[in-house]
């Protein structure tokens, strides 16, 4: 029996495209465009002084950064935010995974109620926390060393201390970022089947082998990657140390950056805070960040084999 091919009409093939065009475009203004726009800059002095007169100049912006001028700056930037990635994920990471496992003890009264309200930095707006947290650490009259004071201690100098500041912006981060961790840690926790806890208890096994040999790998497989975006995040973070400290406080004051300084933050003072705002420099900053956050999530994943296949 023949049946004869019948070809769609040309409109009926696009009619995919048309679902995704919405959202291309979205990608392309959003994202694609400014990309591009970024790209060219950092091969050009674009800048207050040159808006007019600007033209290619090729790796010196690079090289300025690098192994000029502000090379001393960007070192020292690149080291505290190389830094603040690594404790900022662990941190968050080891408090979101220790309040995990005390919640999915189901012989905990209320554990509904505790997980509402470890939840709640996670659910109020990030912004409104951060300035909340700056008037909580106010060297003057923040109530945290108003109670030191009462209590008979000094007062600590929170956000105008370099070591105090970094250690402010840590704690105010780990606030915010601990309950993704938490809930995300929950979830895997939960996905473990109980079978395997009741066999190794039969087998007299206890609660710190319990965690090594079926908790911990079970969880590693699924926080793997959680980590890396995690660390990708941190190593970009901006809000945290914008609003609380401005990337402050300021050691040498020639220096573009201050003590709190992170990549991100150092960019947008090169672009919008310096006297010459230097748009061309800033973009060739983050380019940097880019293969810099790109090349070591690359090198994380194949090391770590997190996004490999399984072969079903």
């Amino acid at each position: 029996m023949f049946t004869a091919s019948r070809r769609r009409p040309i409109g009926a093939k696009l009619y995919p495209y048309l679902y995704l065009l919405p959202g291309l475009t979205a990608m392309v203004v959003t994202t694609f465009i400014p990309a591009v726009v970024s790209i060219i800059l950092a091969f050009t002095n674009y800048s207050v002084l040159h808006l007019q007169d600007w033209k290619f100049i090729g790796l010196r912006n690079f090289e300025k950064i690098i192994l000029g001028s502000k090379r001393s700056e960007f070192i020292g930037v690149f080291t505290w935010t190389v830094t603040w990635a690594v404790l900022a994920t662990l941190l968050a990471f080891l408090t979101g995974l220790g309040l995990a496992l005390l919640l999915n003890n189901r012989k905990l009264r209320e554990r509904n109620l505790y997980r509402t309200i470890l939840i709640l930095p996670w659910a109020m707006p990030s912004t409104i926390t951060i300035l909340a947290w700056a008037g909580l650490l106010s060297t003057s009259f923040g109530p945290i060393n108003r109670t030191l004071i009462q209590l008979g201690f000094k007062a600590v100098p929170w956000l105008s201390n370099p070591f105090w500041a970094k250690v402010s912006c840590m704690i105010v981060n780990l606030w915010i970022g601990f309950p993704f961790m938490m809930v995300a840690c929950l979830g895997a926790l939960q996905s473990i089947p109980d079978e395997l806890y009741e066999v190794a208890k039969m087998d007299g096994a206890g609660s710190w082998q319990l965690f090594r040999h079926i908790t911990f790998p079970l969880l590693r497989d699924a926080t793997l990657p959680l980590l890396i975006s995690g660390f990708a995040f941190q190593f970009t973070n901006f809000g945290v140390i914008y609003l609380l400290t401005g990337g402050g406080p300021y050691t040498n004051p020639a220096s573009l950056a201050g003590a709190t300084d992170l990549l991100a933050t150092y960019m947008y003072k090169m672009a919008f805070s310096s006297n010459d705002r230097d748009y061309a420099l800033a973009a060739a900053n983050g380019m940097l960040i880019f293969l810099i956050v790109g090349s070591l999530t690359v090198v994380n994943s194949w090391l770590t084999g997190a996004f490999r296949e399984v072969e079903r």
